[in-house]
């Protein structure tokens, strides 16, 4: 990587060029050319990365055909649009590199979890999806438990003192909110620190995924997370396309953009009602939830579902538009934002409502960037970061849609993320529709390479997707890796309600709006 070429005095060698194999957002690679190195030195090359510019997009572990784990890590040059690929073989155990990089936390207990691995120095190692074993109950057919290298029971932190208490909440909510744990440790109504337990949606996506691609392969990548069926069944689609040796038509990859750009609109639509709801502004609330419907039905008009189910396939698109209906489309979303740029403005017109939006729930840039915070969770708190732009794929390459940052970091940043977000993106669907590229909008992909690895990465409504698949010496899917971007963000969140007040959390919790889904898999 152009930006990993020096290290400290006293922490190890600097990285060379072949530490790593560089390669591009959906580019093919021979899997066996990865360089593997030895544990430590390893982690002196993820950690001079970081201290080089770069980030870690993804950590995760394969089989390495020997009876041990492929510990493989995905480092990412922003500014020069680059990847790296680096590999580690480790038998039981490893050398954490959490404690001077925050944002491999999850990770590495990923790790622990799906593969027994034990990341020595782990600053706080505890389950990420999964309960742990009881120690007194062990499997009655002896059958090893890879969670065995976790604590037998939930290391919760807990703040011990004068007055002060915990408040859980969770996994049962109201309505039809995902299921998931927040304990808070308060002093009155101040948070000391929230803990976020999830896992109560697992469903075993990435094992489904492997020894296709099969026909249920594609419905398995839109239920990643319901809510971005778009994004990651694109990136699903991309790994496809890009291990068959294939690219989609100009006019697949201009209605594949369509259909990204709504489905991010619909969200922060939504969003900014939910906002406006928590602080009973209740015009924004009224308008906003009502408006996110007709981008979802816009949505529909592509391809029938108003989630974007099966819009997107490998090879292209499922459904085509022609030109009376783009066009009509088009007179759709433009009176739709015309509605929504009214609705929204009243909210943040609103004194009372910038009052209780503005310094509330603080993630700085220097924390955001510390945790690998994505999307416009860490724009708005000042990371410049946007797969569209810095790992450009498909019609961003040649149809840009800016890319813009707050500093504050509070609320009231990641609401107006939303919001300016939006505009972009209509405006792009706007012009997409008006320039549809003539020719097919779908061709069908050949066989996969067997062998070979490729990194897919979407910009979704909440911040960078990133799937790994690896296929096997049969051209089928012998790993697959899956990160969505809340997997990075969750710890923004505690972060965010830390010294705040407890009644802040429903608040801090909207303008984050994670998926427990996409996190538990």
């Amino acid at each position: 990587m152009a930006r990993t070429t020096t290290a400290s005095a006293g922490q190890g060698p600097a990285p060379r060029a072949s530490d790593v194999l560089e390669t591009w957002n959906g580019e093919p690679v021979d899997a066996r050319a990865v360089p593997v190195h030895e544990p430590a030195r390893f982690k002196e090359i993820v950690l001079a990365a970081h201290r080089g510019g770069g980030r870690l997009a993804a950590l995760f572990g394969r089989e390495d055909g020997d009876g041990g784990v492929l510990v493989t890590a995905v480092l990412a040059d922003d500014p020069e649009g680059r990847l790296a690929l680096l590999a580690t073989r480790a038998a039981d155990a490893f050398p954490s590199i959490a404690a001077e990089l925050p944002a491999a936390q999850a990770f590495e207990r990923e790790l622990a979890e799906q593969w027994g691995l034990r990341p020595e120095g782990h600053p706080w190692l505890k389950p990420l999806r999964f309960e742990p074993p009881r120690r007194e109950a062990p499997d009655p057919f002896g059958r090893a438990d890879p969670r065995a290298t976790l604590p037998g029971e939930y290391p919760f932190f807990r703040v011990e003192g004068e007055e002060v208490h915990e408040v859980a909440v969770g996994p049962v909510h109201a309505g039809i909110i995902e299921p998931g744990h927040f304990r808070f440790q308060c002093h009155g109504e101040r948070v000391f620190h929230l803990e976020i337990v999830l896992g109560y949606q697992h469903r075993g996506v990435e094992r489904l995924l492997r020894g296709g691609p099969d026909r249920r392969s594609m419905a398995l990548a839109e239920s990643i997370a319901g809510d971005t069926a778009v994004g990651h069944g694109l990136a699903y689609a991309k790994a496809i396309e890009s291990l068959s040796g294939m690219a989609p038509t100009a006019r697949a990859m201009s209605l594949r953009g369509i259909g990204l750009e709504l489905e991010r609109v619909a969200n922060h639509v939504g969003d900014l009602g939910a906002l406006a709801g928590d602080v009973g502004f209740l015009p924004t609330a009224s308008y906003c939830g009502a408006l996110r419907a007709e981008y979802l039905n816009a949505v529909a008009e592509i391809c029938g579902n108003r989630f974007g189910r099966s819009l997107v396939c490998p090879g292209g698109v499922k459904h085509d538009l022609d030109a009376e209906a783009a066009r009509a489309l088009a007179a759709r979303v433009r009176a739709a934002w015309e509605k929504t740029r009214r609705a929204a403005s009243l909210m943040f017109e609103s004194p009372s409502v910038r009052a209780r939006f503005e310094g509330t729930g603080t993630v700085p840039t220097a924390l955001a960037q510390e945790l690998g915070m994505v999307g416009p969770a860490a724009r708005a708190s000042g990371v410049d970061r946007d797969v569209r732009r810095d790992h450009a794929f498909g019609i961003y390459r040649f149809s840009h849609v800016a890319v813009t940052t707050a500093e504050n970091g509070d609320v009231l940043a990641r609401a107006l993320m939303r919001l300016l977000e939006s505009e972009r993106s209509v405006e792009f669907v706007l012009d997409q529709l008006e320039r549809l590229p003539g020719g097919p909008s779908r061709a069908a992909p050949g066989p996969l390479a067997p062998g070979a690895l490729v990194v897919s990465m979407v910009e979704g409504w909440r911040g960078e997707i990133a799937h790994v698949a690896v296929t096997d010496a049969q051209g089928r899917l012998g790993a697959y890796k899956v990160k969505d971007p809340s997997f990075h963000n969750w710890f923004g969140l505690a972060m965010a309600l830390r010294d705040g007040q407890i009644s802040d959390f429903p608040l801090c919790n909207k303008s984050f709006n994670l998926s427990y889904a996409g996190h538990d898999l």
